[in-house]
């Protein structure tokens, strides 16, 4: 099994370095043993179990998205959101690195860890997961969301079945998301005193909160990006 390893470098105020080192598989795009033998009791899937959560306690005892966090948590639990600190971010392709606040840089690890954790409900991420961006903003997220979503669309009709170029089932599923981050929020109010860990989640949930109501608005936005192909007929000029 070939994975894809992405290393997570973080350089604390207090001269404190912390390290977290992900393999997802690079077929599946899941995190490949980042899962504790001992779980606490607050991965298990019935404690503030999302409420549209399809999984049963029966075959899945603990949620995977919190089982994925649980050996991560721990890390950071002396850290505030507003601390400032060092990232970097080791990729196949590359490195970025940046300063910036604790739940800033707990925001993208935990995005990532999200896509990438076997919940049924954030799966459609993991095209993302596949080609991880730390630290993206607002633009950058908007920009990739709605490419990935449209690039779906795209291989579905290929599949003879019925695209939506409309978006409007990437609004539904970041609504479901949002569920998602509430209950994850909860989980980690309970397993954490420190409150960077449950702003970055917070953090997340914003991005997913405007998605839905701006989709319409702020890809228009990027339209001037495409100008080559809009004045080309559908091509770029030149071909």
């Amino acid at each position: 099994m070939s994975t894809i390893d992405i290393s997570y470098r973080f350089k604390l105020g207090d001269g404190k370095n912390e390290v977290v080192d992900l393999q997802l598989d690079s077929t599946t795009i899941e995190t490949v043993g980042n899962i504790p033998e001992s779980l606490p009791s607050w991965a298990k899937l019935e404690f503030h179990q999302c409420s549209n959560c399809p999984l049963a306690p029966e075959t899945d005892p603990y949620c995977p998205l919190m089982a994925n966090l649980a050996g991560i948590i721990g890390k950071f639990d002396e850290i505030l959101s507003h601390d400032e600190v060092d990232l970097e971010v080791v990729l196949p392709e590359r490195r970025v690195s940046g300063r910036t606040t604790a739940q800033q840089a707990l925001g993208s690890l935990m995005g990532l860890v999200i896509a990438a954790s076997g919940c049924p409900r954030t799966a459609f991420l993991k095209p993302m997961a596949r080609y991880h961006l730390p630290l993206a903003n607002e633009d950058e997220t908007l920009y990739r969301a709605s490419s990935m979503y449209l690039l779906a669309q795209y291989f579905m009709q290929k599949e003879g079945r019925a695209p939506d170029f409309d978006l409007k089932g990437l609004e539904a599923l970041y609504k479901g998301l949002r569920t998602v981050n509430g209950a994850v929020v909860k989980r980690l109010r309970e397993s954490t005193s420190a409150d960077s860990l449950v702003n970055a989640v917070i953090l997340l949930d914003l991005y997913a909160r405007f998605m839905p109501y701006v989709i319409d608005e702020s890809l228009d936005e990027f339209k001037y990006l495409f100008a080559p192909y809009l004045e080309g007929g559908g091509k770029p000029q030149g071909e």
